[in-house]
């Protein structure tokens, strides 16, 4: 048996309470890897807090938030026409957390965070995110969007818009803080971004923005960047130039657009989306004019990386959920954990999950070299981010399905996380691009930022180097219609060649279990594989809490 005592009969294990950092005793170890022995010893009591909440009563909150999505009002009680959103009182509470006591959209841009004398690096944050979001992805999206914002408009905002802004985006005090958002998406102009209709009229040192954008989540946020065509401006990706919108004017009122109304979504039902018009709001010019894609491309960038993040966060619950029930869950006499079939089932939901983590982190390291100016580091993020987003956030959507059905008939049921996740789960493979569009954008970074062999230099020296030199070679000569097909590839070698480096590391302190998982990659995602054969291996092992000797 992988654990001895065997719990009583005719109960519906329930996990909650949990902490959900102490639950992934791997992590901590992995975590030794990428962060500075004195960062780690610092954020560890922090990650074992937000662990406590995650499992409790962050948990509780998503789930009654998520069955009271916010609402639109139009006019105050007294007459006036002054738009605000309702959110319920729970959403508000996991934005404090989130926002507020961690930080979590500031750590990256001032020093202060969490107690530490400088900006965190991103495997901090990340590190703490991925932790969050195991127990609410709503919020997630306006972080995301805030640290995002931040990070654009300080790289190509003019100072003075600068100094008068990024405070209340970094701010951890609720009332003081400044939300932002990224509206972009317009009918006419989804994935096709050249095809904006937004208008730019000048007025002065200022722009009045005329058209309808159709998807803008947190939609009520203070401040937006906003993609628009300055009149006369060149067609195409070209023309369009990037500004800051303002939600409230100086003096108090509210600038001149509306929403629409609010969108009845899938999943991340507490967080919200909407579609607004444009009537001639007032907003500012960031960066250079025609330069404006370029540089949203930025911010683009790292919400793809923050939503393959929640991916990975994602699948560490559903993987968290299924063990604890398979551990804790007798049928015919036995745990499910013992039983052979299950142990497979749930190494299929392993393996993903380590995959993206892995490339999680290693991309967030890379990030961290390429913001001090490694120009090697920055073409390996440009490749990683989309590789990661692409491949980890359809992975998400299989894993929490299966671990929906490890827990079974109570899986379908709203009182458990499960279903929560599953329709989560799918937002990831649509939001800043589609499966196609970042597939795609993976063959753009190969052939356009020259992104191979920096990425190869960087993972060489490990048994999967001939495997990884075949998917690079297939990305690199692969054509349009193959882009898929090349991310995939790429993508799993690269986690096989992570996850060996990983455990190289961790091997010479006594557990090998990232080694095994690297050749369980290479075996079932990388190998060519008879479909009538029986796999060999015991790598149930990998399912006890235990680590795996060398």
């Amino acid at each position: 048996m992988l654990n001895e005592a065997i719990p009583a009969a005719a109960t519906v294990p329930d996990s909650h309470g949990t902490n959900l950092f102490a639950a992934d005793p791997s992590f901590d170890a992995l975590l030794s890897l990428y962060l500075a022995p004195d960062l780690h010893a610092h954020l560890k009591p922090h990650l074992e807090k937000l662990g406590a909440l995650a499992g409790s009563e962050l948990d509780d909150l998503a789930i009654t938030a998520d069955k009271n999505p916010p609402a639109l009002h139009h006019r105050t009680r007294a007459g006036e026409d002054k738009q605000w959103i309702e959110k319920h009182p729970a959403y508000r509470r996991l934005e404090q957390v989130a926002f507020g006591e961690f930080g979590l959209a500031a750590m990256s841009h001032r020093p202060g965070v969490l107690g530490w004398p400088k900006p965190l690096p991103p495997e901090a944050k990340y590190a703490l995110s991925y932790l969050y979001v195991q127990a609410e992805f709503g919020v997630c999206c306006p972080l995301s969007m805030t640290d995002s914002l931040a990070r654009t408009l300080s790289r190509y905002g003019d100072p003075a818009l600068v100094a008068r802004h990024l405070p209340g985006l970094t701010s951890q005090d609720m009332d003081a803080l400044t939300q932002g958002a990224m509206f972009m998406t317009e009918q006419g102009a989804g994935s096709d971004v050249g095809a904006t209709a937004t208008r730019a009229v000048p007025e002065g040192d200022t722009w009045r923005l005329h058209g309808e954008k159709w998807f803008c989540s947190n939609a009520d946020a203070e401040l937006a960047l906003v993609l628009a065509r300055p009149d006369g401006a060149l067609p195409g990706t070209k023309g369009l130039s990037l500004f800051l919108l303002p939600r409230s004017l100086p003096d108090g009122s509210q600038n001149s657009y509306r929403i629409l109304r609010l969108k009845d979504k899938l999943g991340t039902r507490d967080m919200p989306s909407g579609e607004i018009r444009l009537e001639g709001a007032l907003a500012y010019l960031v960066g250079e004019p025609g330069r404006g894609f370029l540089q949203m491309a930025d911010m683009i960038n790292m919400s793809r990386l923050s939503n393959g993040m929640r991916a990975a966060g994602m699948m560490r619950r559903a993987l968290t959920e299924s063990l604890f029930i398979s551990r804790n869950r007798i049928a015919f006499g036995k745990r499910l954990i013992d039983m052979p079939l299950m142990q497979r089932q749930l190494l299929k939901i392993m393996l993903p999950a380590e995959a993206a983590r892995a490339v999680l982190f290693f991309t967030a390291e890379e990030l961290r070299k390429a913001d001090a100016g490694d120009e090697d580091a920055r073409r390996r993020v440009r490749l990683l981010t989309p590789l990661l987003k692409f491949r980890a956030c359809r992975d998400a959507r299989r894993v929490t399905g299966d671990a929906m059905e490890i827990r079974g008939g109570c899986g379908y049921v709203e009182e458990w996380s499960d279903a929560r996740l599953v329709r989560d789960a799918h937002l990831g493979s649509i939001w800043e691009g589609t499966s196609n569009i970042v597939a795609l954008d993976v063959l753009r970074a190969i052939r356009k930022e020259q992104a191979l062999d920096p990425l190869l230099a960087a993972l060489g020296g490990t048994p999967v180097v001939p495997l990884l030199e075949r998917a690079a070679g297939f990305a690199q000569n692969a054509d349009d219609a193959h882009a898929r097909q090349a991310a995939t590839g790429l993508y799993y070698a690269v986690a096989a060649s992570v996850l060996w480096k990983e455990g190289e590391q961790l091997a010479s302190r006594g557990d090998a279990r990232r080694l095994w998982l690297s050749t369980l990659v290479t075996e079932h995602r990388l190998a060519a594989r008879d479909p009538f054969a029986c796999s060999e291996g015991s790598y149930e092992r990998l399912l006890t809490e235990e680590p795996i000797a060398p």
